[in-house]
């Protein structure tokens, strides 16, 4: 009954926002967000103390602008994310511009399949949209939500244009075999990964558990790996930017698994740095780990058996 009453909640929301203009949608999304970074002290204190972890210089009053705006803007692509479904492939678009489009179109002609990854940075729902419009559809590695309802009702918004919806548990082998038919995949690389699949990089002079499938996967199959990001634009638009894809190690041992996922990292370190207010700041990123290097180096030691193949497929993705 909680889950239905859940959903009910939500189905009469989006009904509201789809009647609103977009400029008052984007207005009540703002007013939301500082509305959490004042009522929920928990999320408020995490966010100063994971940008005083990451900015120990700056003074506390700018953490706290830093936080208030992070806020802000993730209130806003919520609501935003649900009135843009409402409008046609044709109008969203127009809100949309592509930097570096043709690195995307290079990746895909290598015919090994593409490697796509962001993090909780900008609009990065948004993303899977335009791509599936611009380019072709992707598949993209999902967490579960807890209230199944609602889950269907984020898989139909992440479906439209036909992207693939992949859920994270036992993914390696399905995104193995999309790469194998030449298509597009995508994760995220700033989740704080708990099992021992996990490789601990530096993320802004931080220990952070950070999946090692991205890398491994790219060891594996020779597939480009093209890190996306999104950044609002003036006047309701945004530019989704298509980086060059990241130099692979030229070997495949368990150290190159880890300096490959740090280079991916530091291209994502370098967009938080740039855009602090865009990241996701209120979620636990840094937590005590240990290096995981047992775990990896069997996987990349296992060849095409049922056994290598079932140790991959039970790798844990990124949100």
């Amino acid at each position: 009954m909680r889950y239905r009453f859940e959903y009910l909640i939500f189905v009469f929301v989006k009904f509201v926002i789809w009647l609103l203009p977009r400029r008052f949608v984007l207005a009540v999304g703002t007013a939301l967000g500082w509305a959490v970074y004042v009522l929920h002290r928990p999320r408020r204190q995490l966010a100063l103390d994971n940008l005083m972890a990451a900015f120990p210089h700056r003074l506390p009053a700018e953490h706290r602008t830093i936080a208030r705006a992070s806020f802000a803007h993730f209130g806003r692509i919520v609501l935003d994310l649900i009135k843009l479904n409402s409008w046609t492939s044709s109008r969203l678009m127009s809100q949309v511009e592509f930097e570096n489009a043709d690195t995307v179109v290079n990746a895909y002609a290598q015919g090994r399949g593409v490697i796509f990854y962001s993090g909780h940075f900008g609009f990065w729902e948004l993303q899977l949209i335009a791509h599936a419009v611009q380019f072709e559809p992707m598949a993209v590695v999902s967490r579960i939500l807890d209230n199944p309802w609602l889950e269907a009702a984020m898989v139909r918004v992440r479906s439209r244009g036909g992207t693939r919806v992949i859920h994270r548990r036992g993914a390696i082998r399905r995104l193995r075999r999309e790469l194998a038919n030449r298509r597009g995949i995508a994760m995220m690389i700033d989740q704080h990964i708990h099992d021992s699949s996990a490789i601990d990089v530096d993320f802004f002079n931080h220990p952070a558990a950070t999946t090692s499938a991205i890398a491994l996967l790219a060891l594996r199959t020779g597939a480009p790996v093209v890190p996306l990001f999104s950044v609002p634009l003036s006047g309701g638009r945004y530019r989704l930017i298509c980086e060059p894809p990241v130099k692979a190690p030229s070997t495949d041992d368990p150290e190159a698994v880890r300096e490959f996922t740090q280079r991916c990292t530091d291209v994502l370190e370098m967009y938080v740095r740039r855009y602090p207010h865009l990241w996701l700041w209120m979620h636990r990123r840094w937590r005590e780990a240990k290096l995981r290097t047992e775990r990896v180096d069997t996987a990349l030691n296992a060849d095409n058996t049922d056994k290598g193949t079932r140790h991959l497929s039970e790798t844990k993705l990124g949100d």
